[in-house]
């Protein structure tokens, strides 16, 4: 699994007379792990949407690796960009949640194989025969996600993905985005769960107004109590125990943050 690079340049978007996107520049590197953050009516889904071919410019240009998105069908960007819904059911279809899962796959010629395998990363494999509409609406989401997941596409972009989902189950959410990062791919998370963000994220671009308004490392943007304030955000809990305990390397995930308050104690001990 390999990831690809997005670029957009100078982008231009209208829903009638309202401009959604105004001249937005930003480049994604294959195989990182960005956040997209801002107010809702910022331009964030927009943007995502014309990067999956569902929406096209009025000025400006998208690329995904080497294809101008602007000359490809939205079946066709399917091949390399994997595009989760907020609301899952805008995805669902299928008599089952397995023939869902495998109707991508089967639609580009695939593998059927990864199915199964996605099923039971996600903690679907119970839900196999059941009808996508009879299962509950969280894990209607995991569904949607797990249909994605199975075409093993270059690029994920997800609308807000843990929105409506349980602890545990956000859990399972962070661990498949990050084993698929860790292999390549390259990951865009539009989210106002900054915790998810924590977990998930190196960098976190900002949009306010369809501009880009910030662009910085995860660390230093989810430590920026005035920045996050100026968007009605609170820092994740992760970065408030890293902020009052003045931890070393401002660790934003769980496990960086109980390592480095392990070694606080620890040299505090030994003093």
């Amino acid at each position: 699994m390999s990831g690809f690079g997005l670029v957009v340049e100078g982008v231009r978007y209208a829903y009638a007379d309202t401009e959604a996107l105004r001249g937005v520049t930003v480049a994604i590197a294959a195989g990182e792990s960005v956040a997209l953050i801002g107010r809702n009516g910022a331009g964030k889904t927009t943007l995502t949407r014309l990067l999956v071919a569902l929406l096209r410019p009025a000025a400006g240009r998208v690329a995904v690796g080497d294809w101008d998105v602007g000359s490809k069908r939205p079946d066709e960007m399917a091949r390399r960009v994997g595009y989760v819904f907020q609301h899952a059911d805008q995805q669902l279809f299928a008599r089952s949640v397995r023939e869902d899962v495998a109707f991508g796959p089967r639609r580009l010629g695939g593998d059927e194989g990864p199915v199964t395998a996605v099923l039971e990363e996600l903690g679907l494999a119970t839900y196999a025969d059941v009808h996508p509409y009879d299962v509950p609406a969280p894990v209607r989401k995991l569904v949607a996600l797990a249909g994605v997941l199975a075409m093993e596409p270059g690029v994920l972009i997800l609308d807000e993905p843990t929105a409506g989902l349980g602890a545990a189950q956000c859990e399972v959410v962070v661990g498949a985005l990050r084993r698929r990062n860790q292999r390549g791919v390259t990951l865009l998370v539009v989210s106002h769960d900054l915790g998810f963000v924590a977990e998930t994220a190196d960098r976190v671009v900002v949009m306010e107004a369809g501009r880009i308004a910030g662009d910085q490392a995860a660390r230093a943007f989810l430590y920026d109590v005035p920045a996050l304030a100026a968007l009605g955000l609170r820092p994740p809990v992760t970065a408030r125990i890293g902020i009052a305990l003045q931890l070393p390397g401002a660790p934003i995930r769980a496990a960086d943050v109980a390592a480095a308050m392990q070694g606080v104690q620890w040299r505090q001990m030994s003093e």
